[in-house]
């Protein structure tokens, strides 16, 4: 009795055993792991996403103040030991903080058997950038010491205005790769007038040199700017992102070691450029911002004319420097010279060297009268940034001489040495002097019937009347003609070319086949070559390359087309005319525009 009571308990036991077992067996869980809940600012964190079941529409969390370097990386683990298996699917992402301070990390989600489980949210504590170890085998290391941005300045303290150069240059070598180049924040050169200059695709020469040490080295940006006030002036950092090759510490059943994928953010850092005033001691008042190294010049096109002619006044600047951010000097004329408004020519090219070319502003002057007119000399001056002066370049003064033409009046007062030199002129549309002797003469009264301006107007509408009708006669006849001629140029060729497809009229199949050979028969006649083994596209391109209009050789394909199509649905004796008459009158245009 005992012994069938300590069975029945044992019995109980087991089957409570086992039920708890299952039950925790079928218990579902999906828990977040952190590598490190307290980081600095340059380090890496790697998060687990774990779950021992598995799942579908995995979300993770936004990431917020974090650049996901790699992920998610997915693996798999599955194991059976003392006749019990166990499941884990783990999502893997590798993380870095992008500023200092508490960074919550929310929650992910993934639907397990129908049911959707979250993680609980994470606080991850960015400190100070910490010291990296100095472990060749280190991924951070590794990219730290074989990666460099380097922005490449021609001139730090440069002068208002004095063009400056940057070239920003990709450093790498072994054992890194680099398999592509995001660029996430560019310059934006608030204080600059700036140009970029095009250099292509990026290419990688792998005889670059850092630092004294061999780099592969690409070219990423070169960039010619000139500084629009003084002062420190701030460069905002060029910023790329890296997607990178990098050997791990794993190795193969061969020995080789395993190559992971993983994400480098670079940045060339902020610059500062000191940027030096104009000095004002010695700037003379005909400087208008030019800065640089510069010619000038004033040409005229005619220095001798006729009163009423035209000539140009050039005025013209060239060199290298700031072509694009200085106005050229205006010319001077006498009043008496009609000036238009100039007309602005520039020819400016942008190099690595600077900006180098030529600006001009040409002036069409017109005289009205003649005589020898002055121009006077025009200054110029810009500032020479290598040996820190100014200078100014005068033109010659010239002398325009208008040798006919009316003559302006010159006013003589009495009792008077000094003439000006300068005439005065009148103009047609001024008032005159009152005439104070009039001549009157007598109105005589004529009839304007039967005079003889009565019979000039009669014999003049007769005349055009008489014109106009043999015009008229002469148009249509020649348009009745025309139509005449181009209906017997129809009816030849239709004669000619479709001769076989006419016998066929009573079998529409024979009709459609006769057709489309004679409509290529004409083609080969007319364009030398075999076009019945073309597609209707190219026959089509060729009629077009023949001055042959689109409408028209458009209507030429269709009616193939027709041909094509009647062999299978034969149409009525009335569309089997129809097409007759238009092949016909389609070969007649065709030839007319050959």
């Amino acid at each position: 009795m005992v012994n069938m009571v300590k069975s029945k308990a044992l019995s109980f036991l087991i089957l409570i055993s086992i039920g708890f077992s299952l039950h925790l067996e079928a218990q579902v869980t999906f828990d977040a792991k952190v590598s490190k809940k307290r980081l600095g600012l340059n380090e890496r964190l790697r998060v687990d996403f774990v779950m021992n079941e598995n799942g579908d529409n995995f979300v993770p969390p936004a990431f917020t103040n974090f650049l996901v370097v790699s992920g998610p990386q997915q693996s798999v683990n599955r194991s059976w030991v003392n006749g019990v298996s166990s499941f884990s699917k783990t999502y893997t992402y590798f993380l870095t903080p992008k500023l200092k301070g508490i960074i919550n990390l929310s929650q992910a989600e993934i639907t397990i058997n129908g049911e959707v489980y979250k993680t609980s949210p994470i606080q991850i504590e960015v400190t100070e950038a910490v010291e990296k170890p100095n472990d060749p085998n280190n991924i951070d290391y590794l990219t730290d010491e074989n990666i460099r941005l380097v922005a490449e300045i021609s001139n730090s303290s440069p002068y208002l205005n004095e063009g400056i150069t940057i070239v920003y240059k990709l450093y790498f070598r072994n054992p890194i790769s680099i398999t592509d180049v995001q660029e996430l924040e560019s310059p934006s050169y608030g204080d600059f007038w700036s140009t970029k200059i095009n250099i292509g695709r990026a290419q990688v020469n792998p005889r670059g040199r850092y630092k004294g040490e061999p780099y592969n080295e690409v070219v990423w940006q070169k960039v010619v700017l000139y500084p629009q006030k003084s002062g420190k002036l701030n460069l905002e950092p060029l910023t790329l992102n890296l997607s990178l090759t990098i050997p791990s510490n794993r190795r193969d059943l061969f020995g080789r070691r395993i190559l992971t994928q993983g994400q480098k953010t670079i940045t060339a850092g902020r610059k500062i450029l000191n940027v030096k005033p104009l000095p004002l001691e010695g700037q003379p008042e005909s400087f208008s911002g030019a800065v640089g190294q510069f010619d000038f010049d004033l040409i005229l096109s005619k220095e001798a004319l006729k009163a009423s002619e035209s000539f140009q006044a050039k005025i013209k600047v060239n060199g290298k420097g700031n072509l694009n951010l200085f106005k050229l000097p205006e010319i001077n004329v006498p009043n008496t010279l009609e000036v238009y408004e100039p007309e602005r020519i520039e020819k400016i090219k942008t190099t690595l060297s600077g900006t180098q070319g030529s600006v001009e502003e040409n002036y069409t002057i017109v005289p009205q009268y003649q005589g020898k007119y002055p121009i006077p000399r025009i200054n110029f001056s810009f500032f020479n940034p290598k040996n820190k002066t100014y200078k100014t370049i005068s033109s010659q003064e010239l002398i325009v001489d208008v040798y006919e033409g009316p003559t302006a009046g010159i006013s003589s007062v009495k009792n008077t040495t000094d003439v000006s030199n300068i005439p005065s002129t009148i103009s047609e549309s001024a008032f005159r002097f009152i005439q104070l002797n009039t001549k009157f003469k007598p109105i005589k009264t004529i009839s304007f019937w039967m005079s003889f301006q009565f019979w000039l107007i009669f014999g003049f509408a007769f005349i055009i009347l008489i014109l106009g009708y043999l015009v008229n006669r002469f148009i249509i006849q020649k348009s009745e003609d025309s139509s005449n001629t181009k209906q017997r140029l129809a009816k030849k060729l239709a004669k000619k070319y479709l001769s076989s497809a006419e016998k066929a009229f009573g079998n529409p199949v024979n009709f459609y086949e006769a057709l489309e050979r004679s409509l290529h028969n004409y083609l080969k006649a007319k364009l030398k070559i075999e076009t019945s083994e073309l597609s209707k596209v190219k026959i089509e391109s060729l009629l077009r390359y023949k001055k042959v209009k689109t409408n028209v050789a458009k209507d030429f394909i269709s009616l193939i087309e027709n041909c094509e199509l009647a062999r299978y649905a034969p149409g009525s004796k009335g569309s089997i005319q129809a097409d007759y008459e238009r092949a016909s009158r389609i070969m007649a245009t065709i030839d007319k525009q050959l």
